[in-house]
């Protein structure tokens, strides 16, 4: 339901602002990732995010039906689809308007081939956004009745999966007003924010790849080193004395 009431909001005036704002960065991350299979966890708006991804391969997974390519039926916790199946997720606010963020990860981390790359947007509650949030009447309409889950948060659920983060950017400093021709006229604001207040941004982008675990020597003890440098020295010496031979 969150959901649905999500992508009406992306409809609405500052909703289409964000993701403009959002896909236009999109644009300059998703050409980089290369894969076969690409998934979005969830449709907001009108916009189609995975554009510029060139993956042949493209799957819409959301929980209600709609229009789409490729659609697929799915709650964020189970994902329908084969484990190391998939090279690219993004997730648009997907972790902001969930059950259980930390399972979706865990699902993200399943259905990701290694070298697999996870692309996650969502509010930042540190912002002008999220005191909007706290200050919302209740029960709260779309977009504030998300979770709005810190950065530093996310960062380190993808780090106890074992993800590492490639790239992060903060996204959209205007505040969120609903005076569409205002919010045009505060577009200057996008270009400082990063160098006077960069964390004060309405939203953010993560990149994150999915490491190839390798294998981990165990470690040896002094008394085993000395044991083996001992038994070598031995093996060596024995191999330099040659038989007597009597004439």
């Amino acid at each position: 339901m969150r959901r649905q009431q999500l992508s009406q909001w992306f409809d609405s005036p500052l909703g289409r602002s964000l993701q403009a704002h959002e896909a236009h960065h999109l644009r300059a991350v998703l050409p980089n990732l290369y894969g076969t299979v690409a998934a979005q966890l969830g449709r907001i708006g009108e916009l189609d995010l995975m554009d510029s991804c060139i993956a042949p391969t493209r799957i819409m997974l959301d929980d209600h039906d709609g229009p789409g390519k490729c659609r697929v039926r799915s709650v964020p916790e189970e994902l329908p689809l084969d484990t190391r199946s998939t090279d690219v997720m993004i997730l648009p606010h997907t972790l902001d308007f969930c059950d259980d963020p930390h399972q979706v990860l865990r699902e993200v981390d399943r259905v990701l081939r290694p070298e697999g790359h996870v692309v996650i947007l969502g509010f930042n509650p540190m912002s002008l956004w999220g005191f909007r949030r706290l200050v919302a009447r209740r029960p709260r309409a779309a977009p504030w009745c998300g979770k709005f889950l810190r950065l530093s948060r996310i960062k380190d659920w993808l780090a106890l999966l074992d993800f590492e983060t490639t790239h992060g950017t903060m996204l959209y400093y205007r505040p969120p007003l609903r005076n569409e021709g205002f919010m045009q006229r505060l577009h200057f604001l996008d270009k400082m924010g990063d160098r006077w207040w960069p964390m004060m941004a309405g939203a953010y982008l993560v990149v994150a790849k999915k490491r190839v675990v390798g294998v981990t020597p165990l470690p040896v003890s002094w008394k085993t080193k000395r044991a083996v440098a001992a038994s070598a020295a031995q093996s060596t010496a024995r191999g330099m004395i040659l038989p007597f031979r009597k004439q």
